[in-house]
């Protein structure tokens, strides 16, 4: 079985809070139908978690004015589906393991720019933190509950 050989590539991922505690969310170009994901991407080779995660951030949506709220410790991962299995990251994954930040976005939402040079997200929007899950791919799920529950710790 191709699933358990391949390796999880080392991801990071950034939990956006408006002054509302509301998530930033973004619609993936790749999958447009009603499915909202936050900002995620890989680490690149001898780069920090913060700086990837402020990297992919600004890659995906342009905000660099953010405030770090936490590190999450925990290890977060996911398989992909077999449907995806050699299709994403040209193959050589079978899923990530991810790092997450807590981070307050502290700019104008003028500063939100999904017109990137190379563009992930078609839409953006704020939701409330409960809707995570309801909201994303299906293989996420696990992930984006367990978030909630870290999250939860921190700003309620």
């Amino acid at each position: 079985m191709i699933n358990k050989v391949l390796p999880l590539r080392i991801g990071v991922g950034a939990i956006v809070l408006n002054n509302q505690n509301k998530v930033f969310v973004g619609k993936r170009k790749d999958n447009p139908i009603n499915k909202w994901q936050m900002p995620q991407g890989g680490v690149d080779k001898n780069e920090s978690f913060l700086a990837a995660m402020k990297r992919e951030l600004n890659e995906e949506t342009s905000i660099k004015n953010i405030q770090i709220i936490k590190e999450l410790d925990e290890w977060f991962e996911y398989e992909l589906p077999k449907n995806l299995l050699g299709v994403i990251w040209k193959g050589k994954f079978r899923g990530q393991k991810q790092k997450w930040f807590i981070v307050r976005f502290i700019g104008k939402e003028s500063e939100i720019n999904l017109k990137t040079k190379h563009p992930e997200f078609i839409e953006w929007k704020w939701v409330e933190i409960d809707q995570l899950p309801k909201i994303i791919v299906d293989f996420k799920k696990n992930v984006y509950e367990k978030l909630i529950i870290e999250l939860k710790k921190i700003i309620y």
